[in-house]
Formats: C-alpha cells, sequence, structure tokens
C-alpha cells in the first residue's frame, strides 16, 4: 500500500493513523486531494505501557476514485451502422426477427429487478393491475414504481427521534449506523445530545464510538447514568449489545430494560446482504424487541435492491436511512423508497 508521501495514484488505498478526525480530513484533502474518499475507519489502542498515558488513535483507510472519463466527440466511422446481409435467393421468405426483449412481460421484468413473489402477489392483486399490462411496457414500468412507493409511504410519519434504542444481530453494523446518524444530526441539523452505551450478561464491542463520539462532541455514558435528554431539543441514543434472531428468550434482558427505562423508540438494522431467510429472523426478533424504525446496511453489497420492498410495506416500521457504505460520515441516504425505487424501476416515463 503506498504511502501518503508518494504521488497519489488513481485506484490507490492510503491507510495512515491520526489522532482525530479533524487531522485526518486535513491530510486528505492536502496529500490525496479532492477524488479522495474515506473506506474505513477504525480505533486503534496504544500497546504496552503507552495504554495507560496515551489516548486511541483513528486508522484511516482512503481511496483515490479516478477522475471521470472525458467524453469525446462522435468520430465518422468507415465501418457500416449494420453488418452488410447477402441477399436472399429468389423464392425464399426471411423468417421475421423478433425482439426477445418485447415477448417479455411486465411480472418477469419485474423479478428480473429483484422483486420478491410476495411484493409482486401485492401488485398483482391491486386493482390496478389489468391497467398495467394494457399500457406500454415502459409506461407500465413507470406507473408500477409509482404504485410501489405509494404503497410503501402509506404510513403517518412520526417525528424526530429523541430517546430512541439502536438495535440489531451481530455484525449487522449496529455501532456503524448509530455513528452515521451521529453525523447526520450533529452536521446537517445542528442538534445536540449524548449517547449511552449498556452491557448485560455479555459484552457490547465500542469499536469506533468512543473516538468518533469524541470527534462530534457528543458524550458518551456507560449505563448505569441519565437515560433523559440533557439539552432541550436534543437527543440521546443508546448502544445496545447484539440480539439473538434465534434464541428469543436471549433478548428478555434488553426488552425488559428498555420498557424499564421507558424508552419506545427503537431502530432495528438489518444487514441487507444477509439472505432472504437471515433477514427474515432478525427482522422477526426486532419486532418482537417493539422496533419501531428501520435502518439497511451494507448496501454497497447488495447488486439488487428489490427484495427491500417488503420490509417497506409494513406499516408499523417507519424506514429510517440506508447505509450504502462503510463512511462514518456519509453513505447514509435518507429517502429510502426513492433510493430502492430508483434501483429497481424508473421513476419516470421518460
Amino acid at each position: 500500500m503506498p504511502t501518503l508521501d508518494s504521488t497519489p495514484q488513481p485506484g490507490a488505498c492510503y491507510k495512515f493513523t491520526v489522532r482525530s478526525a479533524d487531522e485526518a480530513v486535513v491530510l486528505i484533502r492536502e496529500k490525496l486531494g479532492p477524488n479522495a474518499r474515506v473506506l474505513s475507519v477504525r480505533s486503534v489502542e496504544p500497546k504496552g505501557f503507552k495504554k495507560f498515558f496515551s489516548a486511541p488513535r483513528l486508522e484511516v483507510i482512503a481511496q483515490i476514485d479516478p477522475p471521470e472519463p472525458v467524453v469525446s466527440p462522435l468520430a465518422v466511422s468507415s465501418e457500416p451502422a449494420e453488418p452488410v446481409r447477402p441477399a436472399m435467393p429468389a423464392g425464399v421468405v426471411a423468417k421475421p426477427r423478433f425482439d426477445t426483449h418485447r415477448a417479455v412481460g411486465l411480472a418477469e421484468l419485474l423479478r428480473r429487478s429483484g422483486l420478491t413473489e410476495t411484493a409482486l402477489n401485492r401488485l398483482q392483486s391491486g386493482e390496478h393491475w389489468p391497467e398495467l399490462n394494457r399500457l406500454p411496457l415502459h409506461r407500465a414500468l413507470a406507473e408500477t414504481s409509482r404504485l410501489l412507493r405509494e404503497r410503501a409511504e402509506a404510513r403517518t410519519t412520526r417525528g424526530p427521534l429523541y430517546r430512541a434504542a439502536f438495535l440489531g444481530a451481530p455484525g449487522v453494523g449496529r455501532t456503524t449506523a448509530l455513528c452515521k446518524w451521529l453525523s447526520v444530526e450533529v452536521f446537517r441539523r445542528a442538534r445536540l445530545g449524548h449517547v449511552v452505551t449498556v452491557e448485560f450478561d455479555r459484552p457490547n464491542a465500542l469499536g469506533p464510538l468512543p473516538v468518533f463520539s469524541e470527534a462530534l462532541g457528543v458524550p458518551l455514558a456507560h449505563f448505569p447514568c441519565e437515560t433523559q435528554v440533557a439539552v432541550p431539543g436534543g437527543f440521546v441514543y443508546f448502544d445496545l449489545p447484539g440480539l439473538s434472531p434465534r434464541r428469543p428468550a436471549d433478548n428478555a434482558p434488553i426488552a425488559a430494560w428498555l420498557d424499564r427505562e421507558k424508552i419506545t423508540e427503537r431502530v432495528l438494522v438489518l444487514n441487507a446482504a444477509y439472505d432472504r431467510a437471515a433477514m427474515r429472523e432478525a427482522y422477526a426478533a426486532g419486532r418482537d424487541l417493539g422496533a419501531t424504525h428501520l435502518v439497511f446496511t451494507h448496501l454497497d453489497e447488495v447488486p439488487q435492491w428489490g427484495k427491500l420492498w417488503d420490509y417497506l410495506f409494513d406499516e408499523e416500521l417507519e424506514p429510517l436511512f440506508l447505509a450504502t457504505g462503510p463512511s462514518l460520515t456519509g453513505d447514509c441516504e435518507e429517502d429510502v423508497s426513492g433510493a430502492i425505487m430508483r434501483r429497481t424501476l424508473p421513476d419516470s416515463d421518460t
């Protein structure tokens, strides 16, 4: 891996260690330039006796994206636009050529876009389905995208989060999702608040949360401590241990603590890269714990987003955001249904 002192190369990755997020921003801007983006950030604890006297540092991996290609004017080609076909002998009738794409119906195209049979059945059982099949295919796809978004957003929108716990199975990126949401609250909405970490009979790995909270100026406390909002209009978020999708009894301490502290806002974090069965198990466990909001992570690893429509139809859970990359201060898409629609179906009949 090249160093920061070498000449920046498009596509290359650079790893360096800094004391704070601000220092990382300055280094990236000065050494790597405007096309650099952060791939990952993790906390590095000092070793030996230094750990008693030195604060943790941040290990940052950044990559330089290649510049956008310049589109040159079309050159005149000496090649024919289509291959020249020999003339048919007299008396021989050519077989008609069929466009195989035109033979594909609306339902099959929706399946190819990644929609599950559950979502497709919802559309086929609706009153608009016969009309959709009578439309030209491009108009039918555009109208289908509108109907899907209408159904996904047919819920009463809740207000901003104030006292919310982040829930999720181990490995789904729960703490990273919390960090992304903290950056949204602090940078975009200029809100103040603090974070509380909680442990029960098993440890709760905090990952980059302590260093990241310090960089944002968000106090981090460990329970037992005050769980109410500390400033007017502010927030308090709770980082809890991972829940168990397959052993509901193991989640009883989490449920009891949430009820005892009267925390009614509960954000369920799901790894969208998991297979459908694993996602359904984690989703059911989160519903049993009274989840009110939904976050999808690892969308950068998912080629087709159509399977997510199934979860957007549940009116009890409000989608909060999509985590579309590993960055702690970006890769956060709040227009959930719009983003999923753009990745599956066209949103207009252009």
